[in-house]
C-alpha cells in the first residue's frame, strides 16, 4: 500500500449497507467474500478484516424493501487488497465458487466485480504501482480492457483463508442525479480533485490517487434518492487528516448550502443526491 489511505489524504473508511436478509448477506460476505464478524445483533452485523477495524457494516433495517432500479445511491464499493498475489488467492477461491463474476483492466488497477445476493456492487482490487500510472494535464489515464486473469492466477498458489489483514476500503462509486452539482459538492465542498473523466462519469481523489470516490449518471439524469427503508447504501465514512481541514470542509459545505450537523465523533452530511456521508 503507498499512503494513499491516510494523512494528508482525505479517503474513504467504512461502508454502511441496508440488506433484506442479514443471515443470508452474512453468510455471502464471510464465505464468499471473507470477512470477519467484528460484532452482531439481530439487526446488524460489523464487519472486519484485521480483526479491530469496521469496514463493512450490514444491517436489516424494518419493512426493508428491495433496491429498485433508476435510483441514486450505491454503483459500488470497492476493497482494496494489499498485493497482486492476494488478488490470486481471492480470484481461485472465488471461482471455486462458481458465483457470477466480473473483471477488467482499468490501467491503474486490476479490478473483479461482484453483485451481493441483494444487488449492492462489490470491486475486489489490487492497485498497480502508481509509478506506473500515466497522468496528462493533472488527469489520470485509466480505461476498461480485458483482465489478464490467467496472469493473475499464476501469481500464487497459497491457500485462501479469507480476506488478508491489510485489506481497506479503496475507494466508492456512486449513481447520482446531477453530475454537475455533485462535483460542486465533492471538490469545492470537501476539497477533492477531479482526476478523470469517463462518458457521464467523474473521478475524483486527494493526494494523487487514481479515485477515492467516483459519481456517475448512469441511471438517468435526474435519478431519485431511494426510499429510507430500500436496500442498498446506508452512509460511508470520510477519514479527514486532521480536525482543521474537517472543519474547513463543513464550513464550505454550509456556505455552498449543504446542511451538516454535528453527531458523537462526526459530522453527518448528504451529496445532493441523498447519499449519506459521515466525517470523520
Amino acid at each position: 500500500m503507498e499512503g494513499f489511505h491516510q494523512k494528508p489524504n482525505i479517503y474513504v473508511g467504512e461502508v454502511t449497507l441496508k440488506v433484506e436478509n442479514l443471515d443470508r448477506a452474512l453468510t455471502f460476505y464471510q464465505n464468499l467474500i471473507g470477512f470477519q464478524v467484528l460484532e452482531k445483533t439481530d439487526q446488524k452485523a460489523v464487519l472486519t478484516t484485521d480483526g479491530k477495524t469496521a469496514l463493512l457494516t450490514l444491517e436489516q433495517p424494518e419493512n426493508v424493501i428491495p433496491k429498485e432500479g433508476r435510483m441514486s445511491g450505491l454503483y459500488h464499493f470497492a476493497i482494496l487488497l494489499p498485493s497482486r498475489a492476494d488478488l490470486s488467492v481471492f480470484l481461485r477461491h472465488f471461482l471455486s465458487t462458481g458465483y457470477p463474476l466480473g473483471a477488467a483492466d482499468h490501467y491503474v488497477s486490476e479490478a473483479l466485480y461482484i453483485t451481493d445476493p441483494d444487488g449492492n456492487g462489490i470491486e475486489v482490487y489490487r492497485d498497480r504501482p502508481s509509478k506506473e500510472w500515466t497522468w496528462n494535464n493533472g488527469l489520470v489515464d485509466m480505461a476498461t480492457v480485458e483482465l489478464d486473469g490467467n496472469g493473475i492466477l499464476a501469481e500464487s498458489n497459497a491457500e485462501w483463508t479469507g480476506l488478508p489483514a491489510g485489506t481497506i476500503m479503496g475507494h466508492i462509486h456512486l449513481h447520482v442525479g446531477d453530475l454537475q452539482k455533485a462535483e460542486e459538492f465533492y471538490t469545492k465542498g470537501l476539497g477533492f480533485k477531479v482526476v478523470s473523466h469517463y462518458p457521464q462519469a467523474v473521478f475524483l481523489s486527494t493526494g494523487g490517487y487514481h479515485h477515492h470516490i467516483a459519481i456517475n449518471t448512469w441511471q438517468g439524469v435526474g435519478a431519485a434518492t431511494p426510499p429510507e427503508n430500500s436496500v442498498g447504501l446506508h452512509w460511508y465514512t470520510l477519514v479527514f487528516p486532521d480536525e482543521a481541514i474537517r472543519e474547513s470542509a463543513v464550513k464550505q459545505l454550509k456556505l455552498l448550502g449543504f446542511p451538516t450537523q454535528k453527531e458523537a465523533d462526526y459530522y453527518l452530511t448528504s451529496d445532493p443526491s441523498g447519499n449519506q456521508i459521515r466525517l470523520k
